[in-house]
C-alpha cells in the first residue's frame, strides 16, 4: 500500500532529476542513480539498467519510460503516472516558455555561446553514463563481445537500433543455453 506522501515523494523526486538534468535520456543517467538508488534506495543499479534497456527499446522517452517503471514499482499505476508527471513538469514549462522566446534570443551571441557550452556538458553527462553502462554489463567475455560487436554494426554499418536489440537478446539467450 502506499500514501499520499509516497505519490509527492516520486513527484519531487522526478521533478527534480527532470529539472536539473538537460540532454534527455542518457544524460539523466547519472542523476536517476544518485536519486533513485544512492539517496531513496527504491531501485538498484541493475534494475536501473533493466529500465534503461527496456525503456530503450520501447517507444517513447527514456527517462519518461524509466519513471514510469520506477513509479510504478513504487505505488502501482498511480506510481507510474504521478512519477511520469514529475519528469515532464520541467519540459513543459521550459518548452513553452522557449518556444515563446526562442525567436527573440537564439540571434544573441551570449545565448549562442551558452547553448554550445550545455552541449558540451551533456556529452560529457553521456560518455560519463555509458562508462557507467559498460563497466556494470560487461561482466565477462561474451558480454564485451557482444557490445563490440553492436558498435561495429551501429557505428560503421548503420544497422537499425531494432535489429542490434534483438540480435544481441538472441545472441545472449544463445549463450546462456550454450553455458548451460
Amino acid at each position: 500500500m502506499f500514501s499520499v506522501r509516497t505519490l509527492l515523494n516520486l513527484y519531487l523526486a522526478f521533478l527534480k532529476i527532470g529539472s536539473f538534468t538537460f540532454g534527455g535520456g542518457y544524460a539523466m543517467l547519472p542523476m536517476m542513480q544518485d536519486e533513485l538508488i544512492h539517496s531513496r534506495q527504491w531501485i538498484t543499479d541493475d534494475e536501473l539498467l533493466d529500465y534503461y534497456a527496456v525503456g530503450q527499446s520501447t517507444p517513447g522517452i527514456i527517462a519518461v519510460n524509466v519513471a514510469t517503471f520506477v513509479g510504478f514499482k513504487q505505488a502501482g499505476i498511480l506510481g507510474g503516472i504521478v512519477a511520469t508527471l514529475g519528469i515532464i513538469t520541467p519540459s513543459i514549462v521550459i518548452i513553452t516558455l522557449l518556444a515563446t522566446l526562442i525567436n527573440s534570443i537564439d540571434s544573441y551571441p551570449l545565448v549562442q555561446k551558452a547553448l554550445k557550452g550545455i552541449n558540451v556538458s551533456v556529452a560529457a553527462l553521456i560518455t560519463d553514463a555509458n562508462f557507467n553502462f559498460v563497466r556494470k554489463t560487461a561482466r565477462g567475455a561474451a558480454s564485451v563481445l557482444i557490445m563490440a560487436l553492436s558498435f561495429l554494426l551501429i557505428y560503421f554499418f548503420n544497422v537499425p537500433s531494432y535489429f542490434i536489440i534483438l540480435g544481441t537478446a538472441v545472441l545472449a539467450l544463445c549463450v546462456y543455453f550454450w553455458r548451460s
